[in-house]
């Protein structure tokens, strides 16, 4: 019901919400599009993989960074409607240097996050990923498939938070009636991706501006599908204000070797740089591929931007390389 203001005038509330993880890549890009939809926004974040650049072009009032480190109970101190669970190393470089700490983000963390959203009665949003698939057997993943997964390989922290925290947010749903969701995000890209975090565009991106070599593991016949992430911010938006419960895939369905994916960022760069072959990482999956029918037929939501123009996108957001002329875009 709307609320009666001055002048007996209607108003609705603005609505709050909370970012874990805000200051990172889809952390940050989130935190913009609540404040565009005119929502307040509490981001928290322990900057660990996050960095306060990608928040520091914020200047609306209804924006608030908390330093938190969410492994340890926290507390906000005003109401909340929404709760968007970012929260946690996403890249191999980053939870392979923090193993522990990605198994607490994932276990820990997920319950002090539940704990809050069910004290404010808050709907909750877990951000999950197409990695609790591991390295899959059914093609394209479909949120029905189990996933085949090493849980002791070194991928596994990341994995099996990510599964455990899917398991956490369904308890809480089914024994204390927290509004909850779950969003499978699958390979994202776009601004704000840190040059240096391992993930294969930004690599590909920073070493064709620097007409560097790409690194392209293994034979790069595996494949991956890659959503731009104002694409990927819709959906989650979609998802957090609809009344679905049950995983979600979000992705881009468009299909692409790693080869293939490196010979674009050539092209569309206008490097000079060569494709070369390094070993291929421990449990590196193969195949990935969204199936994204519960995403089309529950949110009404599929990917609009391909990956040359997403790319072209993203490179007009990036630094320039010195000495090195700007890319051809």
């Amino acid at each position: 019901m709307a609320i009666r203001g001055r002048g007996n005038v209607p108003f609705t509330p603005m609505p709050t919400c909370l970012v874990t993880g805000g200051a990172g890549f889809l952390g940050s890009h989130l935190c913009d599009e609540l404040l565009r939809r005119g929502h307040r926004v509490i981001c928290a974040d322990n900057l660990e993989t996050g960095s306060l650049a990608n928040i520091a072009h914020i200047r609306a009032p209804e924006f608030r960074f908390e330093q938190i480190d969410i492994i340890e109970p926290y507390f906000i101190d005003e109401p909340v409607d929404f709760v968007y669970h970012a929260a946690s190393p996403a890249s191999p470089i980053d939870y392979l240097r923090l193993p522990l700490h990605t198994l607490k983000v994932g276990s820990h963390g997920t319950h002090h996050t539940l704990g809050l959203a069910k004290r404010h009665r808050a709907r909750f949003l877990i951000f999950s990923t197409s990695e609790v698939y591991g390295d899959p057997e059914i093609h394209p993943q479909p949120e029905s498939y189990w996933g085949n997964v090493n849980p002791i390989g070194p991928r596994g922290v990341y994995d099996e938070a990510k599964r455990y925290a899917e398991a956490l947010t369904m308890a809480y749903h089914n024994q204390q009636g927290v509004d909850t969701a779950i969003v499978r995000i699958f390979n994202t890209y776009g601004p704000r991706m840190r040059p240096y975090d391992g993930r294969a565009i930004p690599t590909f991106v920073r070493q064709a501006l620097g007409n560097q070599p790409l690194t392209v593991f293994g034979d790069g016949s595996q494949t991956r599908s890659f959503c731009y992430v104002d694409d990927l911010i819709r959906g989650l938006y979609l998802l957090a204000t609809s009344g679905e419960h049950l995983p979600v895939n979000i992705g881009n369905p468009g299909e692409f070797t790693l080869r293939e994916l490196a010979e674009t960022v050539i092209r569309v760069t206008g490097s000079s740089s060569e494709i070369v072959h390094e070993a291929l990482p421990v449990d590196d999956p193969q195949i990935r591929r969204p199936d994204i029918t519960r995403a089309q037929q529950v949110l009404g939501w599929e990917p609009e931007i391909e990956l040359e123009d997403g790319l072209r996108r993203m490179l007009d957001t990036t630094q320039p390389v010195p000495g090195r002329a700007p890319a051809r875009v």
